[in-house]
């Protein structure tokens, strides 16, 4: 039987289904982050966000790097 658990998002406190034994099936598998972007989400926190908080982030860390170069 999969794993899963209901989890809350460290950063916005919603609750969303953590599929930890399925990952391809997870909420967060639809985001396609870079190696450089997953890490410095994992500086920032230490637990599991949502996917939606996760996009946010993606856009946020691009439009930083836009305005970096």
């Amino acid at each position: 039987m999969p794993k899963h658990e209901i989890k809350t998002c460290q950063r916005c406190q919603k609750n969303f289904e953590c599929k930890v034994g399925n990952i391809t099936q997870c909420q967060c598998y639809e985001v396609k982050m870079t190696y450089e972007e997953t890490q410095r989400m994992h500086q920032e926190y230490e637990e599991c966000l949502c996917a939606a908080c996760m996009l946010e982030l993606q856009i946020q860390y691009r439009k930083e790097e836009l305005v970096d170069k």
